[in-house]
This record gives C-alpha cells, structure tokens and sequence, in this order.
C-alpha cells in the first residue's frame, strides 16, 4: 500500500518578480502567478489527480492560489485547513529588501548563507518594528514569544513538523488525498525531513512556482518515489 502527497509552490508573487525578500509580508499574486496556478490545475486534473484535503498557510499568495486550484479542479467539497506554521520562513530584517541589491551591499556569500544554508538566520527584527507579526491579528492567539522574527530553515522545520506529525499525518493516513499549497521556504523544510536530505545538501534544494511535486510514500510515509508535473508548453 502506498499513499500520494501532493506539494505545491503558490503562484509567482509581486516581490517574486520584483526579487524581493518576502518572508511573512503579505503580497499578492501576478497575472503569471494566476496563471501559474491555473496551470498547475490543468496538469494535476491531466494527470488523474483530485484531493479531498488541503493544507495552506495564512499568506494570501498561497490562500489565493489554493482557491483558484479548488475552482478549477472542481473541488467544491474540499476540506482546507489553514495554518501559520506553514508560513514562509521568516526573514527578518531583509523582509522588502531587493535580494541583488542586499547581496551587493553586504556581500554575495553572506546574503546566500541566510538564504539557502539550513542554520542561517538573517538579521531579527525589533520588537517594536511594524513588520513584527505580533501586530498582526491573525497571530494574536499565539503568545507573542513564539512569534519569529528571524528564521533559519532549520527553525521553520522545527515550528513546522508538530503540525506535520498532529494534523497532516492522520490525515494522509486516514486515506484522504492530501495536497499541501504552501510556499518555497515551508516546502524545502518538508522536502529536507521528507528525504532525510543531508544539511551540507540544503542549499540544492529548490522549489519552483507552479510546478506540482508527487510523493508516493510507503506506509512508514517516507518517500518510494518522487515526480514533478512540468509544463511542457
């Protein structure tokens, strides 16, 4: 017996094409990535695939590609659970930044450290800065000490994982069809537990929008096989 667990990374965002540091600020999706989301619906739908569970995070980028996946596909009865803890990685001070301008003023190896290494954590917001998502009110119920403000991959698969193992595990196991819409830095932390990816191999793991990836897991949910749906137009 196997199970299939669908990833997917949401649409392209504005700051994905303005090459900014997005992290937990909230930005919407382009036409491409409304698009991308479309198309994404197109090859899953193509490829046999439907879903009677999926799990997104609170940021709109990946709350509004969900909805379009759920219209496309026809999915009106699908049960969606939405969760902070796969938010994007929070990064800091860099969130708005341009990522080529920031490498470029403090240096190219520095900047790709915090960005692509596992125990990299970029500069930590002030308590009192207005990007801290303790002003924010879809975090009130979280005491505000567990509120990041800065994270390293390796922390976003520690705040992750509690809900993978409580929420979406039961889930997959209870034979739902599961699909997990979230983001590049929340799906690299999945991928690095899901594969047993060695840390010095991190930085190689990358996420496209768009782009559906299919895990076929055993009954130990470790992966048997892994494909990605590629657009072949």
């Amino acid at each position: 017996m196997t199970y299939t667990l669908v990833l997917l990374r949401h649409g392209q965002s504005i700051w994905n094409l303005e090459n900014r540091f997005t992290g937990w600020t909230d930005v919407p999706l382009t036409e491409l990535g409304i698009q991308e989301a479309r198309s994404a619906a197109d090859r899953l739908r193509n490829a046999g695939l439907s879903f009677d569970q999926a799990f997104t995070s609170v940021l709109h980028r990946a709350v509004d590609s969900l909805s379009i996946i759920q219209e496309e596909m026809h999915l009106s009865s699908l049960l969606v659970v939405q969760t902070w803890t796969l938010n994007e990685r929070h990064y800091g001070c860099l969130q708005g930044l341009n990522k080529a301008e920031t490498a470029r003023r403090l240096g190219h190896d520095r900047v790709m450290y915090w960005r692509r290494s596992y125990r990299g954590r970029p500069p930590a917001l002030e308590w009192d800065d207005y990007r801290h998502p303790r002003f924010d009110p879809r975090y009130s119920f979280l005491p505000p000490e567990q509120l990041p403000c800065s994270e390293s991959l390796q922390d976003t698969v520690e705040r992750l994982l509690p809900f993978w193992h409580s929420s979406i595990v039961p889930a997959i196991r209870s034979g739902r069809r599961v699909l997990i819409l979230a983001h590049g830095n929340s799906l690299r932390a999945l991928i690095k537990y899901l594969e047993d990816i060695p840390e010095a191999e991190v930085p190689g793991i990358h996420v496209p929008t768009g782009t559906p990836m299919i895990y076929e897991l055993g009954l130990d949910l470790r992966p048997i096989r892994r494909y990605d749906l590629v657009n072949s137009t």
